[in-house]
């Protein structure tokens, strides 16, 4: 599947990311997939065709961040403060909201939720 071989691809990068992290913090990320989120979410839109859907805070302060393509594939990502995105899951047979569904509906619902802008998500 080329979802498999992206996900390989995207796995194997995350190991140049840990290369400068301390060996304790290096192998609980090499369980992770984790990269910088423009790259991360260029990647989905472009190799997935996935829109954000939704996000929302963490109790750690991390954006979490639902990704969904017209083929059913879904992306979980989770933003930590001031640091990497990192792929939390990632699945196909989505069933609840596709893109298009709410189309131009980008405000969060929640008000304690940040804005990002457009050209970041």
């Amino acid at each position: 599947m080329a979802r498999s071989a992206t996900m390989m691809a995207m796995i194997l990068a995350a190991g140049a990311v840990t290369a400068g992290i301390p060996a304790p913090a290096a192998a609980q990320m090499a369980q992770m997939v984790c990269g910088e989120r423009v790259e991360i979410v260029n990647a989905l839109q472009s190799g997935h065709q996935e829109k954000r859907m939704a996000g929302g805070l963490s109790g750690s302060g991390g954006l979490v961040e639902l990704f969904t393509g017209d083929a059913g594939t879904w992306t979980l990502l989770l933003t930590l403060p001031g640091g990497p995105t990192c792929l939390l899951g990632a699945g196909e047979a989505w069933e609840g909201s596709m893109p298009g569904d709410n189309a131009g509906d980008t405000q969060p619902r929640n008000t304690s939720m940040p804005v990002l802008s457009d050209d970041l998500i």
